[in-house]
């Protein structure tokens, strides 16, 4: 429960008064700004806790019957079905009267449960116990479920702190008939089973992931008053009614296009009402869009593909024309002009599905030609001309070198080609062979240096 940005992991957290901007504290942090300020009358502040469980999933409000204050981030023990269960403060003080207003519940509801002390050892370590459970408790349960082919999922076991009680968190499409299922469940786990319906939106929150914006889901961080979302908030923002694009993790709407709604349906007030379609001389023009950022209106005439843009003035002019019986000649569209350079760069370039592999397929292109090339000239390169293999330059033989006596010359050996083709090498080969052939055959004519002559060469005489 600690916060994971500072690393202390310790429940008040990176101690910034709940507000942790990483969501490592809690997961639907409230900031309490009245925290530090000092409180005239103590006996008349809210006696109403706010307690939130499993990391913030889920959050319930308790009466606090003592005097004592609860901190934000301390475990306390509460009132559970038949025992304890244990939860974080997540709020408390005034800032929890604005929290039951929003709710809709009343502070002296005596429904409202109690907070029986603050958490001892024992009962974290209960807790712990039965938290370390629910990882194969909801393994198991989708077994079963899997097994009774029962068109449910489910996404979430929470077991309480004294480990009397589960409540099993589910979706379904249709009704769904689990009285086998909960047989199972208590004979099983020896708990008490309550089975809760949850929608997908919830299921998204319980999850949690990251969302197209490259941030965590609001669901998951701070958003629990889930608004409904419909395809007109995109077309009042002139979006693509793309069901791919538009939807959330959740399959669902996302809910981030209720939050600039406001803002266009103020901005579109001063766009004329009733000019879906206006009439000219060519027929009639039908509206395509409406930019409120250059309060232009884009009209297409009948027949033809071209959008024409027009002034809010030019717009209600045409109406006005219409309304008397006038069409007029043309529609007076207004001309764009990019006012920015082409020379300069713009500041932010859309590179989304812009990436083109040609650049690259010609890269390998020229890359394989070039090596074509490199083999054609070692094939074509002359037996006499040896090559360097590093640098592919031809190496020029030194001229032998003469030593003190002019009688005897000393020579380098010849430098071996090893670029040759196979061929040239073969040939060589050959000729060698026939040579050496014809020296065997005249020494064993007797004409040389036969070892197995019984009359041996006398040694040549040395010149004075």
């Amino acid at each position: 429960m600690g916060c994971g940005s500072c690393g202390t992991g310790k429940p008040n957290g990176c101690k910034s008064n709940g507000g942790c901007s990483t969501g490592g504290c809690n997961r639907l942090n409230v900031h309490d700004w009245l925290r530090n300020l000092p409180y005239a009358d103590p006996e008349s502040t809210c006696k109403i806790v706010e307690v939130s469980f499993k990391q913030g999933s889920r959050k319930e409000f308790f009466r606090n019957p003592t005097f004592e204050y609860f901190d934000k981030g301390i475990f306390v023990t509460i009132e559970g079905v038949n025992g304890f269960d244990v939860g974080q403060v997540s709020l408390s003080g005034e800032l929890v009267r604005l929290q039951l207003k929003k709710a809709g519940i009343k502070e002296d509801n005596p429904e409202i449960k109690k907070i029986l002390r603050k958490s001892s050892e024992r009962d974290l370590e209960l807790y712990h116990i039965n938290k370390d459970r629910e990882p194969s408790v909801q393994a198991k349960s989708r077994e079963f479920a899997r097994n009774l082919k029962l068109q449910m999922k489910l996404s979430e076991v929470e077991i309480q702190a004294d480990g009397k009680k589960a409540t099993f968190f589910y979706t379904a499409d249709d009704r769904v008939d689990f009285r086998e299922l909960i047989r199972f469940f208590a004979t099983e786990f020896k708990l008490k089973v309550e089975m809760k319906q949850i929608g997908i939106r919830q299921e998204a929150a319980k999850v949690g992931g990251i969302g197209s914006c490259g941030r965590e889901l609001c669901c998951s961080t701070w958003l629990h008053d889930f608004k409904s979302v419909n395809t007109t908030a995109a077309r009042y923002q002139n979006l693509s009614i793309n069901q791919t694009k538009l939807s959330g993790q959740c399959g669902r709407l996302k809910c981030c296009l209720n939050y600039e709604l406001d803002t266009y349906l103020d901005a579109l007030q001063h766009f004329p009402d009733n000019a879906d379609s206006i009439e000219i001389q060519r027929g009639t023009a039908f509206l395509v869009k409406k930019d409120i950022f250059k309060n232009l209106m884009w009209y297409a005439v009948q027949g033809s593909t071209k959008h024409y843009p027009l002034t809010l003035d030019r717009v209600k002019e045409i109406k006005d024309l219409n309304k008397k019986g006038v069409k007029p000649e043309e529609l007076q569209a207004v001309e764009i002009v990019n006012t920015k350079a082409k020379d300069t760069e713009p500041e932010f370039v859309e590179l989304v599905g812009q990436i083109s592999l040609r650049s690259l397929e010609r890269n390998d292109k020229r890359r394989r030609d070039k090596q074509r090339s490199q083999q054609q000239n070692r094939n074509t390169q002359p037996v006499g001309e040896p090559r360097n293999i590093n640098n592919n330059q031809r190496v020029q033989q030194k001229p032998p070198v003469k030593a003190d006596n002019p009688e005897k010359v000393v020579t380098k050996p010849p430098i071996a080609n090893n670029n040759r083709p196979p061929q040239q090498n073969q040939q060589q080969q050959r000729q060698s062979g026939n040579n050496n052939s014809n020296r065997r055959n005249f020494n064993n004519r007797g004409g040389g240096n036969n070892r197995n002559s019984n009359n041996p060469i006398p040694p040549q005489e040395k010149e004075d």
